[in-house]
């Protein structure tokens, strides 16, 4: 007795089927394992930003009071009335005031007539250039030498005998040398006082040194007075002891 196939159990009929879901399966699990990313846990940093709320300052509201606008302008309406000349109008003729040149010249004056004025302008020489210098008081009658050496030794007295250190220069520490320039007039004053110095305090006092100077015999140029200017060196020097 012969054993029959049942088709039902049939196991080669598909196996070709079996076969292509098979490599389809495959192929997606390949497919997943090349596509497949793992990352270092300790790369990954996480940060936590904080955000604080920020107030909003309510700012005021002020209400400024504005000037109303100004009123419109008033149209003004002008009325034009045209009046008939009835009066005749005399013409007023204006004559040249101008004359002549013969009018004009009432009077020939000669050249000789005419005086003109010598103008003497004041010179102003130094005081190694003048011929005559300045007479300081108790230098009268000397020599042209001996007066401008009595002169510059006079000066030299003055200056001792009215020296004054500021005290307020002391406090400071200030010293150093001041450079006088003055002019001695045509009248024997003196006057236009400058210096120069390392600080105001010390060329204050230097001036009011000059300042005490007495009147002068102004010096002389050609035998007439002239301005004479000189200049004087003031040392202000201080010992600590």
């Amino acid at each position: 007795m012969e054993a029959k196939k049942n088709p039902n159990f049939e196991v080669g009929r598909n196996s070709g089927l079996y076969f292509a879901i098979g490599l389809n399966v495959m192929l997606f699990l390949s497919w997943q394992v090349l596509e497949h990313k793992t990352y270092e846990k300790s790369d990954i940093v996480v940060d936590f930003l904080e955000v604080e709320e920020v107030e909003e300052e309510e700012i005021p509201i002020i209400n400024v009071n504005a000037p109303p606008p100004p009123p419109p302008p008033v149209a003004v309406q002008q009325s034009i009335q045209i009046v008939e000349d009835l009066d005749e109008i005399e013409e007023t003729v204006i004559e040249s005031s101008e004359t002549s040149q013969d009018e004009a010249i009432q009077e020939i004056v000669a050249v000789d007539d005419v005086e003109v004025e010598e103008v003497e302008e004041e010179v102003e020489v130094a005081f190694a250039l003048i011929e005559n210098v300045p007479v300081f008081p108790g230098c009268e009658g000397l020599p042209k030498q001996k007066m401008k050496d009595c002169f510059q030794q006079k000066m030299q007295e003055h200056v001792v005998n009215n020296f004054r250190y500021p005290q307020e220069a002391l406090d400071m520490g200030l010293q150093g040398r001041v450079s006088v320039v003055f002019i001695i007039n045509s009248k024997g004053h003196i006057t236009g006082i400058r210096s120069r110095g390392p600080d105001r305090i010390l060329e204050t006092e230097a001036e009011r040194i000059i300042k005490l100077l007495p009147k002068m015999k102004p010096g002389t140029q050609r035998g007439k007075p002239v301005k004479v200017t000189y200049a004087v060196p003031i040392f202000f020097k201080y010992s600590e002891g």
